[in-house]
């Protein structure tokens, strides 16, 4: 049985209520999409035993994985980044490896290098990057030419040790995390490699009532693996998942709103934004990439098989975060992108 396409318009100012877009979706799929539910809670459980609170910056991460991309997380430190995504590795039975950022980091210690031994000539000893889940910790702590190296790694899913190349296990997902509040002896990531992130997330405090929960689950008085994490799905199971992302039904309709909302980033006065003065420089295509997939993550993952402009405004603000350039003036300012995305998502028209 399949349900009818059902499109409501409306000459009022847009209101994302009033569209509702139902394609024709099997009714199989729709019940992968049910069970997958039951999956996700099931992993939010289980991450639940370790990480206190943050269940937003779960969410965040499962979609930028759903949507075989990366993210770049900006907290400081002592907030659980490194424990989050080690955890998310144990419950999706994925390998995990962390390489921690410095000044006198080589790209061999991350991609790898050719040795040589007298009984077995030369052979190939592989780096850290080699795993499901990479954490680069402070990645704007090394020079640019090691950040290059992780981020070509993230790009072409592949890295180059000597004169072969080699495929990287699938999934493959980097989450590499910036430090806020310390500038000193950093490399800031030139915009052309931060547009390779799919997502800029920014991960806060916990509230008080969360933070006490987490006096009782202190990692550092307990073993990691006093918390009997379970896996509750595989990496086979994440290669399907992202494969039946791209079956999410998205519509012309909100396909020309995602090219409205990328196109307001470069023709601010087009659309009436009192804040696009402060715009330097627009998002690239990237972002309307970005847009497409995670909006169709964001839909499954919340049981829909298809995308509303919800789902576009819910992913926006991690999408433009770091894709926007503000100008001098903006920054003396002290305007915030995310200022420019509210106003920018109440003057778009959704139709």
């Amino acid at each position: 049985m399949q349900d009818e396409v059902n499109v409501t318009k409306t000459k009022k100012a847009p209101n994302i209520d009033t569209i509702s877009l139902s394609p024709q979706i099997s009714k199989k799929f729709q019940d992968e999409v049910n069970h997958y539910q039951k999956l996700f809670d099931e992993l939010r459980y289980e991450v639940s035993k370790v990480v206190v609170g943050q269940s937003d910056i779960l969410n965040f991460m499962l979609e930028a994985i759903l949507s075989n991309g990366h993210c770049l997380v900006e907290g400081i430190p002592g907030i659980a980044k490194t424990l989050l995504l080690r955890t998310l590795s144990i419950v999706t039975g994925s390998e995990f490896k962390r390489i921690q950022f410095t000044p006198d980091l080589l790209p061999t210690d991350i991609v790898g290098v050719t040795a040589y031994d007298k009984k077995k000539g030369f052979y190939t000893v592989k780096g850290p990057v080699f795993a499901n889940f990479v954490l680069g910790d402070e990645i704007n702590r090394a020079p640019p030419k090691v950040q290059s190296s992780l981020l070509e790694a993230m790009q072409e899913k592949q890295v180059t040790i000597g004169h072969n190349s080699y495929h990287l296990p699938q999934p493959f997902f980097v989450m590499a995390t910036q430090n806020p509040i310390e500038q000193m002896g950093t490399y800031p990531l030139p915009e052309a490699q931060i547009d390779r992130f799919i997502y800029k997330i920014e991960m806060k405090y916990p509230n008080m009532e969360d933070e006490q929960k987490i006096l009782e689950r202190n990692i550092s008085l307990r073993k990691f693996e006093e918390f009997n994490i379970m896996p509750v799905m595989n990496p086979k199971d994440i290669l399907e998942l992202q494969k039946d992302v791209q079956k999410i039904y998205l519509d012309p309709k909100i396909e020309k709103y995602i090219v409205r909302l990328v196109d307001a980033t470069r023709n601010p006065k087009k659309y009436n934004l009192e804040l696009g003065k402060f715009i330097e420089f627009g998002s690239s295509p990237r972002a309307s990439i970005a847009l497409f997939i995670a909006s169709k993550s964001h839909a499954l993952l919340n049981g829909k098989v298809y995308v509303t402009p919800n789902d576009v405004k819910a992913v926006a603000l991690n999408i433009f975060r770091h894709r926007m350039i503000l100008t001098y003036e903006g920054q003396a300012e002290g305007i915030k992108v995310e200022e420019i995305v509210k106003e920018l998502l109440s003057k778009v028209p959704v139709i």
